[in-house]
């Protein structure tokens, strides 16, 4: 596109985290994006003839890497941080969570998605999921207007009639093909039934044909504790995993299992058997709801795909998934007693192309051509970034969220200089106490 003599963008003196398998560092180098699509990848600096007639954006030394993606979280949980700490998962979410959430209407929720998603921004990420059932619509709008990618679903529990279920299965069925590929493509969804001890066999296998008709992935909640995959045995006799594979659900179809804490031998010989099932990995929410520390090296030398999610700032408490990432490689180094379990490079993939990957987002995950110029800067000149040499080393084991200087979705920037471009900060903090006290007088 030629926008007043403009065609593209360079961006020049970076260092590149590509995530190529070829070339995955450039050290000096620069990149071309035009309509939103990367054009080029180089090391070195531009020529004169390559930078005529293109807008050029110098990077003064910053790291570039692929934007970020949060492949499991409930953002409309967000006005729940620190509102329930030390808690078991069932005891915090009937006793805690349930209750607040239905208190909850539809500006409140509104605001804690408008909170969540500029806190995302200002991290890194670029591209979030969003498994919830209040109010997605608005959600789905929000991300058109406001430039962030995001995989949504209407997430079902089945804990009701019949008649229930179907009426909700088929407002999932409704949202997810409204909205898939809205927002230039930004926008894609899924099918979401909430979780094994929240729907019995026959909702999932009505969820799975609707997602087969409609050719859409699925998400689910799979052995975050150990206590409902105890229930499910004592219920069905075998581990959720094994009921989904005996029943068929996982064949040929694209999962992406958040959580999987609680897995034996006999589960990861399934996934491993299942190359379209792939697991998101939320070290830091399972540790402080007391869930387990998930197998994921042992995941990933079967060679199952890991990604990384924050869950819900409920259980986290934030949605930074540059500290995820470090947590995810320091937790397994600690409980295999491995100093070589999960190095840098595979955080950082975990943190970005094995996020796209999951799901099913060809388009973004690495700085290469023909990706989308999903892209975040970090700006090196800090003190516990030095020495600058150890640029992969830094992004896991050093980096902080608040690092991120600039984000870019599409080649459209969300966040120039640590400003936020489509959000109000100020406003978004004020809006945010204000509904979390309006709602907690309607518990009283």
């Amino acid at each position: 596109m030629d926008v007043g003599g403009v065609m593209g963008t360079i961006v020049k003196n970076v260092s590149i985290v590509t995530g190529q398998e070829e070339a995955p560092f450039i050290r000096h180098g620069y990149f071309k994006f035009a309509d939103g699509v990367i054009v080029s990848v180089a090391e070195g600096t531009p020529s004169p003839e390559e930078i005529d007639r293109v807008e050029v954006i110098d990077g003064k030394g910053k790291w570039v890497m692929p934007g970020m993606i949060n492949t499991h979280g409930h953002l409309g949980m967000s006005l729940l941080r620190g509102h329930s700490d030390d808690l078991p998962l069932q005891s915090w979410l009937s006793e805690k969570m349930w209750p607040f959430e239905g208190k909850m209407d539809r500006e409140a929720v509104h605001h804690a998605r408008q909170l969540a998603m500029a806190e995302m921004i200002k991290s890194g990420t670029t591209t979030f999921l969003e498994m919830y059932h209040l109010y997605m619509d608005d959600l789905a709008e929000a991300v058109v207007e406001q430039g962030p990618r995001a995989v949504l679903m209407r997430s079902m529990i089945g804990l009701c009639s019949e008649s229930e279920q179907r009426e909700k299965l088929k407002e999932a069925v409704t949202f997810a093909t409204t909205w898939n590929g809205d927002g230039n493509g930004r926008i894609t969804t899924m099918m979401a039934p909430h979780a094994p001890y929240t729907c019995p066999p026959s909702f999932i296998e009505m969820i799975v044909d609707e997602a087969d008709r409609i050719d859409l992935p699925l998400h689910t909640h799979m052995a975050e504790t150990q206590r409902e995959v105890e229930e499910h045995r004592k219920t069905y006799g075998v581990h959720p995993l094994v009921h989904f594979e005996q029943l068929g659900f996982l064949k040929d179809r694209h999962w992406l299992l958040a959580h999987c804490v609680h897995l034996g031998e006999e589960e990861l010989d399934i996934l491993e058997q299942h190359p379209c099932v792939h697991v998101s990995h939320n070290p830091m929410s399972n540790l402080k709801l007391g869930s387990g520390i998930a197998n994921v090296q042992s995941m990933l030398e079967r060679g199952i795909n890991i990604c990384l999610g924050t869950d819900s700032v409920a259980s986290n408490n934030h949605l930074d998934l540059v500290e995820e990432m470090r947590i995810a490689a320091l937790l397994q180094k600690g409980a295999v007693l491995d100093p070589t379990a999960v190095p840098a490079e595979t955080a950082i993939a975990m943190a970005t192309k094995n996020g796209a990957k999951a799901l099913r987002l060809p388009q973004v995950g690495t700085i290469e051509a023909g990706k989308r110029a999903d892209f975040i800067m970090i700006d090196p000149q800090c003190l516990h970034l030095q020495p600058h040499e150890h640029v992969m080393s830094h992004l896991v084991y050093a980096l902080k969220g608040s690092d991120v200087q600039d984000v870019f979705v599409e080649g459209a920037p969300l966040m120039l200089n640590k400003e936020l471009k489509t959000f109000d900060e100020e406003k978004l903090q004020f809006e945010a106490n204000a509904h979390y006290q309006r709602i907690c007088e309607k518990l009283k």
